[in-house]
């Protein structure tokens, strides 16, 4: 044994392999699972580990097998909590493999996401994991030569690449369904980014669906938003001061549905009694606000654990399949009949 500068001391492979009775190599093979050992042997090397209270060099580990055991996660938003359970369920899928997530965001800027992907890639990560973004199709392929990646929010398939989307013009439709079951006509709808293939088919979910219902489509009640609180309270004071008339608002997400709230709680303008809100994503705090959000759940957790099994499937080259999970719509106290 040796002891470090804290006095603290510091079992190693030649130790335990002492104490069990076995090589160090034999030690090794047990920890990184290269081989198979018997079972006698396996149970004396994991009593002496338990008994001297071992812990592995995991640096020294990743840099004989050539691997760091650590997956980069671009996101864009380190506090959202949109973000964030996607990020848990890709946690919880890999943990049990040894993978631990390496985080950074992007700020929804292309040229950001480009530099967070070099970085990551030059610690390098056995995969990476994007989570939406403004990155292109064509950049995300050619990362994909250097490492493995699972891309969420866009369709793509290459070599070393796979990307998914929920379906989102489906529950789109169903949304606007809904909210026309309730009587509603002259339905507002904040739009998000134009460049994101999520927005792209929420927006067409709303054309569609009034165009099914033979209900004329106002080009007017259609307003810019960038998927934050900021833009969705801008949106409604745009709908507001060029007098535009709307019983419903749908809002690309959820947090454009807390703006747009703010906005129409500023003019003294009531929810659900004067204006009914519809969101999309269904995040924790949206079964807080006041009145309570009607929303499409996002299983944004299952998302992850979708996306931390398929990395899996890809770093250890294997054939996988995709069950994406469903969105659903959730009917909670901010949508009121009329008519």
């Amino acid at each position: 044994m040796k002891t470090d500068t804290n006095n603290a001391t510091t079992t190693t492979v030649y130790e335990v392999a002492r104490v069990a009775g076995v090589s160090p190599a034999t030690v090794s093979r047990y920890l990184n699972g290269t081989a198979k050992i018997s079972d006698e042997k396996r149970a004396s090397i994991e009593k002496v580990i338990e008994q001297l209270n071992y812990k592995p060099n995991v640096l020294a580990q990743s840099l004989k097998m050539g691997s760091s055991r650590t997956i980069g996660v671009l996101t864009q938003s380190l506090v959202s909590g949109y973000f964030n359970e996607a990020m848990t369920g890709i946690d919880e899928a890999m943990k049990d493999a040894g993978y631990v997530p390496l985080i950074m965001s992007g700020h929804w800027h292309a040229s950001e996401e480009a530099e967070r992907v070099e970085l990551l890639i030059a610690r390098r990560v056995d995969g990476l994991v994007i989570l939406t973004g403004n990155l292109s199709d064509a950049q995300i392929l050619q990362y994909a030569r250097r490492v493995p990646i699972v891309a969420f929010g866009r369709k793509l398939e290459g070599k070393q690449a796979f990307g998914f989307c929920l379906d989102n013009y489906q529950a789109a439709c169903d949304a606007m369904d809904y909210l026309i079951e309730q009587g509603h006509r002259r339905i507002a709808f904040i739009e998000g980014p134009p460049e994101q293939e999520d927005a792209r088919a929420r927006l067409a979910g709303y054309r569609d669906t009034l165009a099914r219902h033979n209900i004329k489509v106002h080009p007017k009640l259609i307003v810019p938003g960038d998927f934050q609180e900021s833009g969705g309270l801008l949106a409604v004071n745009q709908l507001l001061e060029t007098g535009q008339r709307f019983s419903a608002i749908f809002a690309g997400n959820d947090l454009t549905a807390y703006g747009a709230r703010l906005a129409l709680y500023r003019r003294n303008i009531r929810v659900p009694e004067d204006v009914s809100i519809i969101g999309f994503d269904d995040l924790h705090s949206s079964m807080c606000t006041t009145p309570p959000l009607t929303t499409v759940r996002q299983p944004l957790f299952d998302v992850g654990i979708c996306i931390g099994q398929i990395m899996l499937k890809m770093i250890n080259h294997e054939k996988f399949t995709v069950d994406i999970p469903a969105l659903s719509l959730v009917v909670r106290e901010s949508v009121r009949r009329i008519g």
